[in-house]
């Protein structure tokens, strides 16, 4: 009996033809960053050294000294300095207002810092969250990477709703 289940399972498997396809995607928005400024129809800086929820010590500049592209490459530069009240510098660069994704394929190639206290990040917000907040607009987490001694080779990817 249980030859023949085996049997009719594999000549069920080998009736039922399964189409496999790879899937195709069309490009619907890219920045390459070959100019040699920040393109403002693409990204906003955000500014400010509130914390923005992650109790964060740097100030989020606007200045060409955290933020630029070098070798079609854009570079966000944290610097220790005292600046809006904040003992470090930073950037961080928005899509909001400018890009909006319902379904796709996000890619990006990153080379990370390490150490205490960094924690880059690469992540999605709701379109909706200046109208339902933080987290129920959701959130995905693409890569984030909390530095420090043990940490320094371990990124996450999380989802937050």
């Amino acid at each position: 009996m249980r030859q023949l289940n085996l049997f009719l399972l594999l000549a069920l498997f080998l009736t039922v033809s399964v189409t496999v396809q790879a899937q195709s995607y069309t490009l619907v928005w890219s920045d390459e960053f070959l100019g040699s400024t920040i393109n403002p129809n693409n990204w906003t800086h955000e500014t400010g050294g509130g914390g923005w929820g992650n109790n964060e010590l740097q100030y989020y500049t606007d200045r060409a000294d955290n933020s630029y592209i070098q070798n079609g490459k854009l570079v966000i530069e944290a610097k220790e300095e005292s600046f809006g009240g904040r003992d470090y510098t930073s950037a961080r660069l928005i899509t909001k207002g400018k890009q909006f994704f319902k379904y796709g394929r996000i890619e990006a190639r990153m080379k990370l810092p390490y150490g205490q206290g960094l924690w880059p990040a690469f992540w999605m917000l709701g379109e909706n969250i200046s109208s339902i907040g933080w987290p129920a607009c959701g959130e995905i987490d693409i890569m984030e990477m909390i530095g420090g001694t043990n940490n320094n080779h371990v990124v996450h990817g999380t989802l937050h709703w």
